[in-house]
């Protein structure tokens, strides 16, 4: 019986210290939602190519737990607000940080 115990306790044991290492900090994400930022990121990248006034190859986008930034060089303002706009109405975008740049400025 207390070998029973011993070995429940380390199953526990490991089981704990494993699913540690899937738990989200404040600089890392947990793999759930490394998967969820992966998928927000793919959302906003379709979401820029499907619109036919912006060169989407020029926009870089990043995403940290639903926060969304966008970075690159573009043709002009209206572009850098048609792109935020756009990021914003993506499902699961929870912020957007604009680090566009016109280009020739």
């Amino acid at each position: 019986m207390r070998k029973l115990s011993l070995l429940a306790n380390v199953i526990l044991a490991i089981a704990i210290s494993i699913s540690g290492g899937c738990a989200s900090t404040k600089t890392s994400e947990g793999t759930g939602e490394y998967f969820d930022d992966s998928w927000v990121t793919t959302k906003v990248k379709a979401a820029l190519f499907n619109e036919p006034t912006l060169k989407s190859a020029e926009v870089n986008v990043e995403t940290f737990k639903g926060d969304v930034q966008l970075s690159g060089f573009v043709s002009s303002e209206e572009d850098v607000r048609k792109a935020v706009e756009l990021t914003k109405e993506v499902k699961g975008v929870k912020s957007v940080r604009n680090d566009m740049r016109v280009r020739g400025r």
